[in-house]
């Protein structure tokens, strides 16, 4: 077993604050119980802030959300928030261990966290807001929006695509085995989810528009996965699109010219955006790019251009949000908690 000891924690000894009754005004709430979300709290229970932090979901929603059998790419110690040590029986956890590792992460700061709370709105302005949710109303100094991108899948925008058999997320094999199931896209996700459908007995297609693989890939998954289409247990069109989805099939758009495939299931694992309506909403400029949409805010302190309002993990990254993970996002939260400590607690 991997045991990391960061100092940091070992070093945090001061008791949490008691969570506030709702009526009062807090100096914080973070909109968002995912990993960042969760440090950005604790960066300002460190700082001696008072915080509430609401989610749509449960703690840690997303990495709920992900496949049952996921092991995470990175090492137990890099998905530490906090300071609170993360054990893991490998050096690369599991979703299990994850989802059980955030939740007494959060335990541990005595966070006040409200789940099954739906964002409506952030009214107000800085030194006073109002966070309305579907339960109620948080009054809080300071916000910080970090909701993710997970629930936002990025659409291929073809003709069936909204067909009961069609879905965005995968969660595990056994359902599909004997039957035809086709994966859109090329990256772990995608392929994640092609091994393990085939390895339960489905007759997998993968369609992916690069010509081969990139290699990001897990560096367990590429030799399997390549291997398995060399085999022709896996059968993969590569530089193609789906033009259309209809009951039982996919049309492939390939260098050969149109294929129809049998797909009794498809699996759109072509990637996810931060949710810009909302981001809109909130007051939050964004900025049409040459590569995508980019939230404006400021990289010294995360604020964006709403003033109390600030952006964390992939919402800070907009069109970039795929390379923005657990490990590089928690540092956003460091910044975040010295520019909230700054600004409501000045010397």
């Amino acid at each position: 077993m991997t045991v990391a000891h960061a100092p940091e924690f070992l070093a945090f000894t001061a008791d949490p604050t008691p969570p506030l009754a709702d009526n009062e005004i807090v100096d914080v709430v973070v909109i968002g119980a995912g990993p960042v979300g969760l440090a950005c709290a604790m960066a300002a229970v460190r700082s001696g802030l008072t915080v509430r932090v609401i989610d749509k979901g449960c703690v840690v929603n997303t990495i709920f959300g992900y496949p049952i059998n996921t092991t995470f790419f990175s090492t137990a110690d890099r998905l530490e928030i906090g300071g609170v040590p993360f054990p893991s029986a490998a050096p690369k956890p599991t979703r299990r261990e994850a989802m059980i590792y955030y939740r007494r992460a959060a335990v541990a700061y005595g966070l006040d966290i409200r789940q099954y709370e739906l964002l409506i709105d952030v009214t107000g302005s800085d030194g006073d807001f109002t966070v309305e949710t579907t339960k109620g109303q948080h009054k809080a100094r300071k916000v910080v929006l970090a909701t993710g991108y997970y629930d936002q899948p990025r659409r291929v925008n073809i003709p069936g695509e909204d067909l009961p058999q069609v879905s965005h997320y995968f969660s595990e094999g056994h359902p599909y085995s004997n039957l035809d199931v086709t994966v859109l896209g090329g990256k772990n996700s995608a392929v994640e989810a092609a091994l393990e459908l085939y390895r339960d007995g489905a007759r997998v297609t993968m369609v992916m528009p690069e010509l081969a693989f990139a290699r990001t890939i897990k560096y367990w998954l590429l030799p399997d996965i390549e291997n398995r289409i060399k085999s022709g247990e896996v059968k993969a069109y590569f530089g193609s699109k789906a033009s259309r989805i209809t009951p039982g099939a996919i049309t492939v758009e390939s260098p050969d010219g149109p294929v129809e495939v049998k797909a009794d299931f498809v699996f759109a694992l072509t990637g996810y955006e931060p949710n810009y309506p909302l981001i809109r909403k909130l007051g939050v400029t964004i900025d049409e790019l040459s590569d995508g949409p980019l939230p404006r805010h400021n990289p010294a302190t995360f604020e964006s251009d709403r003033p109390g309002l600030y952006l964390a993990g992939v919402v800070a990254a907009g069109c970039r949000a795929d390379s923005v993970f657990i490990e590089v996002a928690r540092e956003h939260a460091h910044v975040i908690g010295r520019a909230l400590a700054a600004a409501l607690k000045p010397n």
